[in-house]
C-alpha cells in the first residue's frame, strides 16, 4: 500500500534550475515525493520582468495565488495575457514565455504544475 506524503513548508526543494526575477520551489516531485509523473511547485516573483524561458515537453498550468502578472509570448513575445488573484494560465510545450510581475512593489505568488516529474527550465 502507498502512503499519502506530506511536504512541509520548509521542505520544499530549492535546489532546481532558476529563471531570472523568479524564485521556484518545488513541493511535490521526485525531489520531495517520489512522484512518478507529476511536478508541483511553488514561484514567487519580486516586480517586473522574469527572463524569457520555456519548460520543454511539458504543459504547465499556473494557478495566481496573490498577485498581478502579465504573460508574454509568440514568435517575438510581442502577445501577452494578464491574470490576477484566482486566475489559471494554460502555457503549452515548449512555449518560450516570459512572466512579468505588473506590480511596483508587491510580490507575486503563483502555484505551477506539470505534468512531468522534471523540474524543466530552459532559459532562452
Amino acid at each position: 500500500m502507498e502512503k499519502v506524503i506530506l511536504v512541509k513548508r520548509d521542505q520544499r526543494f530549492n535546489e532546481t534550475t532558476q529563471t531570472s526575477n523568479m524564485i521556484r520551489q518545488v513541493g511535490v516531485g521526485k525531489e520531495t515525493c517520489e512522484s512518478k509523473g507529476l511536478w508541483v511547485g511553488f514561484v514567487s516573483s519580486p516586480p517586473g520582468p522574469s527572463g524569457p524561458h520555456h519548460h520543454g515537453d511539458a504543459e504547465s498550468a499556473i494557478y495566481v495565488l496573490k498577485g498581478n502578472i502579465r504573460m508574454y509570448f509568440g514568435d517575438n513575445l510581442d502577445q501577452f495575457v494578464d491574470a490576477s488573484d484566482g486566475d489559471f494560465l494554460y502555457v503549452p510545450p515548449n512555449t518560450v514565455h516570459i512572466e512579468e510581475n505588473v506590480s511596483e512593489n508587491e510580490m507575486v505568488e503563483l502555484i505551477v504544475a506539470r505534468n512531468t516529474t522534471e523540474s524543466l527550465v530552459f532559459n532562452v
